[in-house]
């Protein structure tokens, strides 16, 4: 096959008629069908891989968004798990003070265990009267005024053994002043807690307007 030129080749193309492209040369027919190949490749390019470029963006940013939210639900997911498990422990903690609450069956028997352990120290008591009981939430506090006479070490280890009973006690309001002969008097609050039963939380709830 000759070798054409690039000026043969551009005069051939000034001189070809358009409207006969059967009579072409070769290399221009290879031309322009080159032309129209590309052309045609570019705009499917721009018409069709166009739309699936958007598609695809577009994808990828749901893709990250569904990540965002993947993870998010999976940070929620540990907390929670944290939280019931917090929250276990906190109503076994609960359970675990709520038995050291004493019933009202049980009272009679925690007061007489606090006389107890002053006259077991050799305490001498001058006032025991225990106060009116005081709602609180789902447990009453029962404050009793106390004197006991004695020496310094006994009172101390009267206290210690108030702070070991099987039920809470507290020693609230302490006051230490001389005593007769040669003794330390101590006035105090000791205040106890127990727990309402069923009918009594439920006419706590009815008094305060509670269904």
């Amino acid at each position: 096959m000759p070798k054409i030129s690039i000026q043969d080749f551009l005069e051939e193309l000034r001189n070809i008629d358009p409207k006969a492209p059967g009579n072409w040369p070769l290399p221009i027919k290879i031309a322009a069908f080159l032309s129209i190949f590309l052309a045609v490749v570019a705009a499917g390019a721009v018409l069709d891989w166009n739309g699936q470029w958007e598609s695809l963006s577009a994808a990828k940013q749901q893709e990250a968004q569904l990540r965002n939210e993947f993870l998010s639900k999976k940070r929620e997911a540990i907390n929670l798990d944290i939280i019931k498990k917090q929250l276990i422990e906190t109503q076994q903690s609960f359970g675990a003070l709520l038995k050291q609450l004493p019933s009202k069956s049980e009272m009679d028997a925690l007061l007489t265990d606090i006389n107890q352990a002053g006259l077991g120290r050799g305490l001498q008591f001058d006032l025991f009267r225990p106060g009116t009981e005081v709602a609180t939430g789902v447990f009453t506090e029962q404050p009793i005024s106390i004197r006991v006479n004695g020496s310094y070490d006994d009172l101390g280890k009267f206290c210690s053994d108030v702070s070991q009973l099987p039920r809470i006690v507290t020693l609230n309001d302490i006051t230490i002043s001389p005593g007769a002969g040669g003794t330390l008097s101590m006035d105090a609050i000791a205040k106890t807690y127990r727990y309402l039963d069923e009918s009594e939380a439920a006419a706590g709830k009815k008094a305060g307007g509670g269904k």
